[in-house]
């Protein structure tokens, strides 16, 4: 695979104001030179300076104007030799200079081809290029800032750091083995499981960021609900900053679930206005209502909007079905007054979708919520481990509580290396420090073309 050169549009494809093309592979520089014309040979360029090059065709036709950057290997992003074409942002120009870099000599590149060569060049682990996918989705200022702490290496270092640790435990137990004569004791006592205690405290406080990484990287699921006419998609509207729902005093208007994505505090929410909950209604009407009650039941934070103007017995219709800690309710239509029967300090959070009164009391609850269930407070952990990293903690996490059990019953030392060089394999896996053929597939398969 390393032998072979890759070229890419690394920019959205339409209409811009420039594309950029990537080339990489040891025959970057001989592609390039198919189809560009520069005043000097692209290998006496100054690397990371941006020259003027002519895009021609194999006629000699110029088909475009362009910048041209050369990056030396190994002092690139993959590693490797690398070119970049800086051209105008038409896609049918775009798309033909690709075309001549292809026939020059280069393979299309497969989706995270440059990042998969930059890891396996070493230039960066596992946990690393996911960052990169992470930092290119990312729909929130803490899952930026989560990314970038990821892509700096914080995962990778806490496991590179365990896995010394662990590494020290094995040694010991090893040497025992191999060098029974010798009387090497493999530290049996509490210094040995102080050591592997303390390995096991750091994979549990990462396995408890986990549910942070689900929320910064997919949103917090959060679904608006209650009666027709409470204002529902009104005030996901106001929310959203944009007309998203139909709005009409006419009951049943919402008939099926609508979801958007927005920010509230950094934090990235997936915003889903439902279907009016009532009794009766026509077939398609029920049909809504039914989906409703399944998007309550796997939200993540649910928001019961109600007519503030009504008395107090004539709304709430969820809030005995969900779990408190996820229920969060909204007395809406507080422009016209707020019925008396509402008067508990505890009734709910007081709002307006018209004059947006209370808007940014309800940003602030919503903050709230979503940070207290999720574990602590994710700005406390700007790094929150993926799905991937959790399966392999938790495998760590048994295989040290194996180790610490068989310690304590003092077994064969076979037994016991057997349990750490498992917890050391799993470590292993966050990384890619082993053979992961078919992790490296899944990761790199959701990236986008020329990444």
């Amino acid at each position: 695979m390393l032998n072979d050169t890759i070229a890419a549009i690394s920019t959205s494809l339409g209409e811009a104001a420039i594309s950029v093309l990537r080339v990489t592979g040891p025959q970057a520089l001989q592609v390039a030179e198919k189809v560009v014309r520069t005043r000097k040979p692209l290998s006496l360029l100054k690397p990371r300076q941006a020259h003027l090059a002519n895009l021609v065709d194999k006629d000699g036709h110029v088909i475009d104007h362009a910048m041209l950057l050369r990056f030396q290997g190994p002092a690139s992003y993959t590693g490797e030799d690398v070119v970049e074409l800086h051209c105008h942002g038409g896609l049918l120009v775009t798309q033909r200079v690709l075309e001549l870099l292809l026939a020059a000599g280069a393979r299309a590149a497969e989706p995270g081809e440059f990042t998969q060569r930059a890891y396996l060049n070493g230039k960066m682990d596992i946990t690393q290029a996911e960052a990169v996918m992470d930092l290119i989705h990312a729909q929130s200022t803490l899952a930026i800032r989560a990314a970038n702490e990821q892509l700096e290496g914080s995962i990778g270092r806490e496991a590179q750091q365990m896995r010394e640790d662990l590494i020290h435990v094995l040694a010991h137990i090893e040497a025992f083995i191999d060098f029974p004569e010798e009387d090497i004791s493999p530290e049996t006592g509490d210094a040995m499981l102080a050591r592997i205690d303390a390995v096991r405290s750091r994979v549990q406080r990462l396995l408890a960021t986990a549910e942070h990484g689900r929320i910064l990287r997919h949103g917090a699921r959060t679904v608006i609900c209650g009666e027709p006419n409470v204002g529902k998609s009104s005030l996901l509207n106001v929310l959203l900053g944009f007309e998203r729902a139909i709005v009409s005093p006419q009951a049943g208007t919402t008939r099926d679930t609508i979801e958007e994505m927005l920010q509230v505090h950094g934090l990235p929410l997936r915003l889903v206005d439902t279907a009016g909950l009532r009794e009766g209604g026509d077939e398609i009407e029920r049909h809504g209502m039914q989906r409703t009650g399944r998007e309550i039941d796997r939200a993540d934070l649910v928001i019961e909007v109600v007519d503030g103007t009504r008395q107090r017995d004539e709304g709430h219709r969820v809030e005995t079905h969900i779990d408190p800690s996820r229920h969060l309710l909204v007395l809406n239509k507080a422009d016209l007054g707020i019925d008396a029967s509402w008067s508990s300090d505890d009734a709910g959070i007081r709002v307006s979708s018209v004059s947006q009164e209370g808007i940014e009391a309800l940003r602030a609850a919503i903050r709230d919520i979503v940070m207290r269930s999720s574990g602590s407070m994710m700005t406390d952990h700007p790094v929150a481990i993926n799905a991937r990293h959790k399966s392999c903690f938790e495998r760590v996490a048994a295989s040290l509580e194996a180790t610490r059990e068989s310690l304590v019953r003092q077994d064969a030392p076979e037994f016991i290396a057997l349990e750490a060089r498992e917890a050391l394999q799993a470590l292993g896996d966050v990384v890619g420090r082993v053979d992961i053929e078919e992790i490296l597939d899944e990761v790199f398969s959701a990236f986008c073309i020329g990444k």
